[in-house]
């Protein structure tokens, strides 16, 4: 390889590493800031905090230790935004909240869009929502209250209230007129909802579809015919569903006279999504949903006790069936060595099924029209595994321990307990969402203890059977 060749590869890995780190904080960035908050260099924070986005702000705040946080957000001062504590891990924001001035967490809440402060004071403390509410001016604060009187997780809750809403019967010019009139709009939107005089939304115009016709054209021409009317009491995991299935922008939200009382956007609908998903991800490994990196040891001990203490309960019973065959066990000690496999596969092969099946039912793709036709395929993908692996286990049973008939008893129980496995990575979490719990939380108990009985049973019960 020449010189050249070699700084060219340089060069790509340079260039594959910056492409792969794109959007990470940058570790001199962080360094910098460190340093300028430590000789309490405040006009250097303020200048390297700058160029960042909100949600860069945010991961630097959860990455570094405590004891930094309290020192930045000291120096920083009056010049915190408000918007970064909208992109904060909860357990982070509720430490930052507990940590900055109420005054200047009442001016920086003042700048935010309603939506986002609802968020932000739906779990705040009584005596700190008054202080932000105070600091809102009487149509904001009466726009906050409101929503915050809609039920929790609710598309009332979810929704912004500024929105730009005009008479169907107008024209293009009217409506650019009527926006170039006022300075209240909001931040950023999408559409113009069309209304009726009982102020109920009728339909929505795109702005590019008005921006690209003539001022004399008739909006209820230009509407948009995928327009989806939210209740103020929708789930908002049904919300982001609905957004996501019919690849929405923006939705208007009406009260129970189906009046239009605010708007919901795709911003707020991903991040219903990604909290779902998160959510989801985080249960099925038996963590907390509210538990992040900033948690102490004992937060994070406490959060995660209450899952391991079920998995104890699990292991027992198994246990309990091993006991079972002791005597079995004893007479014939490769048993003790062979017995994990058949139970770990089956595990494994559960998980698999369990997790395409709860991300399924929360995508509303498993439904009682083919939930037979699912059942059927998880079945027999288990039962093909079971064969497969049933073949191999059962080689490597003879080859070990030179004994034809172990081969064949680890196979059969390997070929059932991957059977098992497969209809209850399907069933159970089925069986739970049908009983209203959520199969996320409590599918994988109920599935390891389902593989390791029946895989422990099979085993053993077998070779109790046929070699002795």
């Amino acid at each position: 390889m020449t010189e050249h060749d070699v700084e060219t590869t340089a060069q790509t890995s340079d260039a594959q590493a910056a492409a792969d780190d794109a959007y990470a904080l940058n570790a001199a960035t962080v360094d910098a800031i460190l340093a300028a908050v430590e000789v309490g260099a405040k006009e250097r924070l303020v200048e390297l905090l700058e160029p960042l986005h909100e949600a860069d702000i945010a991961d630097l705040l959860e990455q570094i230790a405590e004891r930094d946080r309290r020192a930045l957000l000291a120096l920083w001062g009056a010049e915190f935004e408000g918007s970064v504590l909208y992109e904060l891990e909860e357990g982070t924001r509720d430490d930052i909240l507990n940590e900055i001035d109420q005054d200047v967490l009442a001016a920086a809440v003042a700048e935010m869009e309603s939506d986002d402060v609802v968020y932000l004071l739906e779990d705040m403390e009584a005596d700190r929502q008054t202080a932000v509410l105070d600091a809102l001016d009487d149509a904001d604060r009466v726009a906050v209250e409101t929503s915050l009187n809609y039920p929790e997780d609710s598309a009332g809750r979810l929704m912004s209230r500024e929105f730009v809403a005009v008479p169907a019967h107008w024209t293009v010019g009217d409506a650019i007129d009527f926006m170039r009139a006022h300075d209240d709009l909001p931040e950023m939107f999408y559409e113009i909802i069309l209304t009726d005089p009982r102020m109920k939304p009728v339909a929505a115009v795109h702005l590019g579809r008005i921006m690209s016709n003539r001022r004399e054209t008739k909006l209820e021409t230009l509407v948009d015919d995928q327009m989806r009317v939210i209740p103020f009491d929708q789930p908002q995991e049904d919300v982001a569903y609905a957004f996501n299935q019919y690849h929405l922008v923006s939705a208007p939200v009406v009260d129970e006279a189906g009046r239009l009382i605010g708007v919901i956007t795709i911003d707020d609908a991903v991040e219903v999504m990604e909290d779902e998903a998160e959510e989801d991800m985080r249960r099925l490994g038996g963590v907390s949903s509210e538990e992040d990196l900033s948690d102490t040891v004992w937060e994070t001990t406490w959060q995660r006790f209450p899952w391991l203490g079920v998995n104890l309960i699990t292991a027992v019973l198994a246990s309990l069936v091993i006991s079972l065959f002791s005597d079995t066990i004893e007479a014939i000690v490769a048993l003790a060595v062979l017995m994990p496999i058949v139970a770990s596969m089956g595990g494994n092969a559960a998980t698999q099924t369990l997790t395409v099946a709860v991300r399924a039912l929360a995508t509303k793709d498993l439904t009682p029209s083919n939930a037979w036709r699912i059942i059927r395929r998880e079945a027999l993908v288990g039962l093909a595994n079971g064969v497969i692996f049933a073949v191999v286990i059962g080689i490597v049973g003879v080859i070990w321990f030179g004994s034809p008939m172990l081969g064949v008893v680890l196979g059969i129980a390997m070929v059932g307990n991957m059977l098992v496995a497969g209809l209850a990575g399907i069933l159970i979490p089925m069986g739970l969402d049908k009983m209203g719990a959520d199969p996320a939380l409590a599918s994988g108990a109920f599935v390891t203890t389902v593989t390791d009985i029946v895989g422990f049973f099979a085993f053993l019960g077998l070779a109790a059977l046929l070699l002795l």
